[in-house]
């Protein structure tokens, strides 16, 4: 069983992981941020319900942030667990999450194998400059560097991208960034299907706006916040991950969706300022990969939102993006028009299918 815990959202899926050709989904479901709490408690019934004559013969988690560490899929044992637990305020939003369905399968069914896939891993190819701050070099003994977020979603893709001969373009490794679009939002530059760079950094509240957290700041503003205001860093930890984003720029809602349906300037407002921040980066991104050959959205907002694809992909025109406003109000992969010289496509990422495929792959070690 393939447990993917977000931020907003719980897809669990299973997977028959002796398949021919590899694993093979079986079942999958889904809860939003109302019933995740429910759904964590049947997780098991949902297993017997949906497994047929599959035993349940281990489970891999999706876990945010691996740190320095932790880059292939890892066995849990306790003193995996305590270094997990320890990285907690790096990514308060998604790790108690991940790591509590560890727990509450531990006490159910001590029997079965578990496994931590991390969203850091994708992005163990990003080398310096790109993967340093410039703070002092006495930081990094402190783990301070750029780790990356939705690797396993990048992965997915890159897989795709990988079985239509994507990694190559021109007789040359293809420049591609992805999308991940959702109520977390990043950006990752591949080169040849590996990644060189990405928007996410330290934590998960860098780069681009997303549903509730700010993406880059200045960091003089939180200095002020905290000497000039008397927030406490509680306070100013909770504003940054709950309270800002698009949410905080609509003060209506930090879903995509909603601010779409509203007729709120504010709501637009919102959206204008994502588009603009996710073609900022778009750019920045392509000056690392020495150009762009291909550009994939995926994730919530990329699959489901032509409307904010269309927003970015005219911010994007004059790098070369032309996009097929047919195509992007279908169902088609490709999007762009057949003279664009990007390539824009549309995916669904199928980060179960990635996760199960990390754990098939520890366990034939």
């Amino acid at each position: 069983m393939a447990v993917n815990a977000g931020s907003s959202s719980l897809k669990v899926a299973l997977f028959d992981i002796a398949a021919p050709g590899g694993p093979r989904k079986i079942a999958h479901s889904s809860w939003g941020p109302s019933d995740i709490g429910i759904a964590a408690d049947h997780l098991l019934d949902w297993v017997e319900a949906h497994i047929g004559d599959f035993e349940l013969y281990a489970i891999g988690h999706r876990i945010v942030h691996g740190g320095p560490k932790f880059h292939d899929a890892v066995e849990i044992e306790e003193a995996v667990l305590i270094e997990l637990e320890a990285l907690t305020p790096l990514a308060p939003l998604h790790q108690p999450g991940g790591l509590a369905h560890i727990l509450r399968f531990r006490e159910l069914r001590p029997d079965l194998s578990q496994f931590a896939c991390f969203d850091t891993a994708f992005h163990r190819t990003i080398a310096p400059p790109a993967s340093q701050y410039a703070l002092p070099r006495s930081m990094e003994a402190h783990g301070i560097r750029r780790y990356g977020f939705h690797g396993i979603s990048y992965e997915s893709i890159a897989e795709q991208l990988r079985a239509i001969g994507a990694d190559i373009h021109d007789g040359r490794p293809s420049r591609i960034i992805v999308a991940h679009l959702g109520s977390g939002a990043s950006l990752c530059a591949m080169l040849g299907l590996k990644s060189v760079d990405t928007t996410m950094g330290f934590s998960a509240l860098d780069g681009l706006v997303m549903g509730t957290r700010p993406g880059s700041l200045d960091p003089g503003i939180l200095l002020h916040l905290l000497k000039e205001t008397g927030m406490s860093v509680g306070d100013l930890e909770h504003m940054l991950y709950r309270e800002s984003g698009l949410l905080g720029l609509s003060g209506i809602s930090g879903d995509v969706a909603a601010l779409l349906e509203s007729d709120a300037r504010e709501a637009a407002d919102a959206l204008d300022v994502f588009a603009f921040q996710v073609a900022r980066h778009t750019a920045a991104l392509a000056a690392t990969l020495g150009g762009l050959d291909r550009m994939v959205f995926t994730g919530g907002i990329g699959e489901h939102a032509p409307k904010v694809v269309q927003m970015i992909s005219q911010r994007l025109e004059w790098l070369g993006a032309a996009l097929d406003a047919q195509a992007n109000e279908s169902s088609a992969t490709v999007i762009s028009t057949p003279s664009s010289p990007i390539i824009l496509e549309r995916r669904r990422t199928e980060e179960e299918l990635a996760i199960a495929r990390r754990v098939a792959g520890a366990l034939l070690q």
